[in-house]
């Protein structure tokens, strides 16, 4: 029997401090719910069983069914905008008065202003769209155009990341968790290199600077000795989180030119100004031939995800690579394009550029008081907290990191480990420095409380 897959870029839901945190925090009502649940939904990893019940989601809280409040720095990256923004609630209600559905062979008012949208935000001229119901049916039609437009069909990807749970999306994905369980084969000529790193690199590098080059080396090598990769697919800024330095993607833009890959950034977590810049790949310089987005395009109430391509590559005309059923559904268009409009008109980008380079300076300093911690990255409102039993080693403590996890939500802060020991904190682009520094003492005080456990 085949082991099972290790964690990645989810926390656990069967150890043994999951069970003891449950048996102390869940009420009755939220142990009747969690029960039902499983009786009816099929069982996956890392869902099943679920941490708690929630009754209420507003701004950056959630509340449980014992009427206690966390902040979210989770949300699974769709509340950009918080939960529940009043002006969304209302644009949407507005939308299902004015035409709450378009059949998918007419076009509609709200549909072609969110594309309209899109293109005037995009980088670059990433000016023609497609709308799908989620992140990774857009990845999926990603990957048809890039092989429609290069007549070949292979992908270069990185292992680690994850792009979703289709077929194809999880086939150009680099996770056990959603590649294997008797589900292939899958998507055939789907390669992958090795991801940089600069703490835990896997080319055996100490910075990433290093690491960096050793990954663009390993790509260009890669590209070369195939010959044919119709696509390179990655995110620009490793959701886990990992910071690429600067020249690497303008690196790897080059080496894609040089042998007619195109390049497709999955901004799908990173997008919308979650770094500190609407797309991630802003930061430097670097437009993609593709580009997709999702989760917080919603709202955090709707689903919706697109793919953004140059001009050339509209090269379906004969063919159907998406026509969704809801592909232009008029609620979900006005919902994204209201989105777009309240980061845009409350700064939430800037939001996130200025508390985010304020965070990440406290975690500098945690990290010099704790020992736990052995290294500390981010971007914007993607960030960081690896925990390690030796700074020489550099053994993941994945024990500590899941104690500090339960620890934090009873002082009411939500956050998810990845990788087993790194604390990754994804707040709303709405999270004030005062929320942010509130959060960052209770990560504070549990770290000093587990490692004096």
């Amino acid at each position: 029997m085949s082991a099972l897959p290790s964690e990645s870029e989810s926390d656990t839901n069967l150890s043994p401090q999951r069970r003891a945190w449950a048996e102390k925090n869940l009420d009755a009502e939220a142990q009747t719910l969690l029960a039902e649940d499983e009786k009816y939904f099929l069982r996956q990893s890392v869902s099943t069983p679920c941490l708690n019940a929630i009754v209420k989601a507003e701004g950056i809280w959630i509340e449980d069914t014992a009427g206690r409040r966390a902040m979210d720095f989770h949300g699974n990256n769709v509340h950009h905008i918080g939960y529940g923004h009043p002006r969304l609630k209302r644009a949407i209600a507005e939308q299902m008065d004015a035409l709450p559905f378009a059949p998918r062979r007419y076009t509609n008012g709200p549909a072609v202003a969110l594309a309209a949208k899109l293109a005037e935000i995009a980088p670059g001229n990433l000016s023609k769209v497609l709308f799908t119901t989620g992140g990774s049916d857009a990845i999926e039609v990603a990957i048809k155009i890039a092989r429609a437009a290069t007549k070949r069909y292979k992908t270069l990807s990185f292992w680690d990341a994850f792009h979703g749970a289709g077929f194809g999306a999880a086939a150009v994905g680099g996770e056990a968790l959603f590649r294997s369980g008797g589900v292939g084969p899958l998507m055939p000529g789907a390669e992958h290199v090795a991801p940089y790193a600069a703490y835990r690199c896997p080319y055996g590098t100490s910075t990433i600077g290093a690491s960096a080059d050793a990954c663009a080396r390993m790509i260009e090598y890669v590209l070369d000795r195939e010959g044919d990769i119709a696509a390179f697919i990655a995110e620009p800024m490793r959701a886990v989180p990992h910071i690429p330095p600067p020249g690497f993607w303008r690196r790897v833009r080059n080496a894609c030119d040089r042998h007619g890959t195109l390049l497709i950034f999955d901004e799908i977590p990173t997008g919308l100004g979650k770094t500190g810049k609407m797309f991630a790949c802003q930061h430097e310089g670097v437009v993609p031939d593709l580009a997709v987005l999702g989760k917080a395009l919603g709202g955090g109430i709707l689903p919706i995800a697109a793919v953004l391509a140059r001009p050339e590559f509209d090269v379906g005309a004969d063919y159907a690579f998406g026509h969704y059923t809801h592909e232009k559904n008029p609620v979900t268009a006005r919902a994204a394009l209201t989105t777009i409009q309240i980061i845009e008109d409350e700064n939430l980008v800037e939001n996130a550029a200025r508390v985010g380079a304020s965070a990440l300076a406290r975690m500098h300093d945690m990290k010099s008081k704790h020992a736990l911690i052995g290294d500390v990255r981010g971007l914007g409102f993607l960030l960081g907290i690896e925990l390690v039993t030796s700074r020489v080693s550099k053994a993941p403590a994945n024990a500590a990191a899941e104690a500090v996890m339960y620890r934090a939500l009873e002082k009411g802060l939500s956050f998810k480990t990845t990788f087993g020991n790194v604390l990754t904190l994804t707040p709303p682009l709405t999270t004030t420095e005062v929320e942010m520094m509130n959060a960052l003492d209770i990560v504070d005080g549990c770290i000093h409380e587990i490692a004096g456990a």
